[in-house]
């Protein structure tokens, strides 16, 4: 099966993992903005990878603006974020960026990268610390709150390449 692996990545981590599935899966890999010129007809699966912000999957509107097209090949989305894989939100957080008929039709997965705010753009780093700022101002706060302060305070990698192995069974299936 000839794959492609296209990516988006603001800090490292989605990059990485794109890497870490290229290589494993002898897939072809392109960042997004190369990738947008490439014609893909030629792969039987194409794989997406974004980083999450605010729920959402950075540049996803590309890859589902061309799910369409695609018909005929095994469709993979991965999502880098900083939450750990046990997280019980990921998964309504991922739906919420399909709705039912592509949610079927596309494959979906999450993998835990962390934060490098040595990398992050001033826009991101500023909202950030308004999150932080926000919650540790909070009255009450919850376990999960204080742990999520503490966790997202300074730059963490989570990442492991143990987590493309459900990609790659499905990418194998």
């Amino acid at each position: 099966m000839k794959a492609v692996v296209i990516y988006n990545s603001q800090t490292g981590f989605t990059k990485r993992y794109a890497e870490w599935l290229s290589e494993r899966s002898g897939a072809d890999c392109f960042e997004l903005s190369e990738a947008k010129k490439k014609n893909l007809n030629g792969y039987d699966a194409i794989i997406y990878g974004g980083w999450a912000c605010a729920g959402g999957i950075s540049k996803l509107s590309w890859f589902k603006g061309n799910i369409n097209k695609w018909k005929d090949k095994k469709l993979i989305v991965f999502c880098v974020g900083a939450s750990p894989l046990e997280n019980p939100e990921i998964e309504s957080a991922l739906r919420k960026n399909f709705n039912e008929e592509e949610w079927r039709r596309v494959s979906v997965f999450y993998c835990p990268g962390g934060f490098n705010y040595e990398k992050m753009s001033t826009t991101s780093k500023l909202m950030m610390k308004m999150f932080i700022k926000a919650l540790k101002s909070k009255k009450n706060k919850t376990k999960e709150e204080e742990a999520m302060i503490e966790m997202i305070s300074s730059s963490y990698d989570i990442s492991d390449i143990k987590y493309i192995e459900p990609i790659l069974d499905c990418l194998n299936e």
